[in-house]
């Protein structure tokens, strides 16, 4: 298996001892948990707003999923992380404009005690890379 890490400047950069993505064996790439951080300034995105944090965190993993050959469109899987189950119908409203609703991809949404800097919303995903 080859693996390949993807870092773009396009997002937030890493914190800790983990890469944005890797791409595995040059077929999948797996996108680490991205949270709402605008990635010039650092700072978060949004405020207590779980519609504009999640229209960052999708951003991010955007900009990320291009810089490793991949798009929303090739996305199979995705896990969101949500600070309060009742900010679930926002977050999703937000999903489904990136998403659609037919040709979305398998999705596990849970709620978590405490995210990174407090947020409401973190979003991971894996792709296929094209």
């Amino acid at each position: 298996m080859t693996r390949k890490i993807i870092r773009t400047d396009q997002a937030p950069a890493p914190v800790g001892p983990y890469n944005q993505a890797v791409v595995a064996s040059g077929s999948l790439i797996f996108v680490a948990g991205q949270i709402p951080l605008d990635p010039v300034t650092g700072e978060l995105v949004g405020g207590d707003d779980v519609a504009a944090q999640t229209d960052q965190a999708i951003a991010n993993l955007q900009a990320i999923l291009v810089a490793g050959g991949a798009s929303l469109g090739s996305v199979v899987k995705t896990s969101v992380f949500l600070k309060d189950m009742n900010d679930f119908a926002a977050m999703n409203a937000v999903y489904a404009r990136y998403f659609g609703d037919t040709d979305a991809p398998a999705r596990a949404c849970v709620e978590v005690a405490r995210l990174p800097k407090d947020v409401r919303v973190e979003i991971e995903c894996v792709a296929v890379v094209s």
